[in-house]
């Protein structure tokens, strides 16, 4: 009898035993225990995109055998846009609209590097072009020979600096017709032609033989409320000074000042003193 509930007892603890290890394999809750609690890394690894996540089969409802992959994206390039590409095949850097002119203005000016005149984009005219843009301030200095890289290559190309009314002492000379700025002595350059921006429409910068009045390594301007680098002043409240916006944008112009890129802005002041002589002819174009 002993025996009879005995093997009653481990007949019936077998089958609690089965019982309850298939409710736990099959119960739908179990599977979706990990929706309220954070993801395993891994997992989340995988949902981000690197591969997809095993899912059930939607048949069996059972995990797949295969869990299936998502090829990793590759990166896409972001390319500026550009003009059409170099004839000669070369990528280094974009041809732009006015190739064959800058070509040939910075040829004419010299000191930039072996270019060649054929309006084709080489790796030597890239280089060229991107040191005449950084020398000029103009942004940005892709290599590319575009509007403001034409202007500013045309503006310098075609200034003659004998125009300048220049004495036997120091002179600043300013060719408003091309906004240019250089120092002459004697008749001979001491600094060679470089960009400027003058008056814009309103406040046109008056042509004219002036001197330098005073100067500043900084000067405040009470109107505009703002510091004039490397200031000096030649016609009441007129001066040379480095520039404080994008001297290209000539949207904005000045009030009558010679706006000047930084080097140009330092070397004139490191020539000029008190009493030099200032030159201003031509005038500004739309003013």
């Amino acid at each position: 009898m002993k025996r009879v509930r005995f093997t009653a007892r481990v007949v019936t603890l077998a089958a609690v035993v089965l019982v309850g290890v298939g409710a736990c394999a099959l119960d739908p809750q179990d599977d979706e225990a990990g929706v309220g609690a954070p993801a395993p890394v891994a997992q989340t690894e995988r949902a981000s995109g690197a591969s997809a996540v095993p899912t059930p089969d939607q048949t069996t409802g059972s995990p797949s055998a295969e869990p299936s992959r998502t090829a990793t994206p590759k990166p896409t390039r972001t390319e500026q846009p550009t003009a059409k590409p170099s004839p000669t095949g070369f990528t280094g850097c974009p041809q732009g609209e006015h190739q064959r002119a800058v070509e040939t203005y910075l040829a004419r000016l010299g000191g930039f590097g072996k270019v060649t005149v054929d309006g084709k984009q080489s790796a030597a005219d890239c280089t060229a072009i991107k040191k005449f843009q950084r020398r000029y301030g103009i942004s940005p200095a892709a290599g590319r020979a575009g509007a403001t890289t034409y202007d500013v290559a045309k503006r310098l190309a075609s200034t003659d600096v004998h125009r300048c009314k220049a004495g036997s002492g120091l002179t600043f000379c300013v060719d408003l017709t091309r906004q240019t700025v250089w120092a002459m002595r004697g008749g001979t350059v001491v600094m060679g032609p470089t960009v400027t921006r003058t008056g814009m429409a309103g406040y046109a910068t008056p042509a004219g033989t002036y001197r330098v009045a005073n100067r500043a390594l900084q000067e405040w301007s009470n109107p505009y409320e703002v510091w004039l680098p490397y200031w000096q002043r030649f016609n009441g409240g007129i001066g040379f000074h480095e520039t404080t916006t994008y001297l290209h944008d000539k949207s904005i112009g000045s009030h009558g000042c010679v706006n000047l890129l930084h080097r140009d802005a330092v070397r004139l002041w490191e020539l000029g003193s008190v009493g030099t002589r200032v030159v201003v002819f031509g005038r500004r174009p739309g003013t």
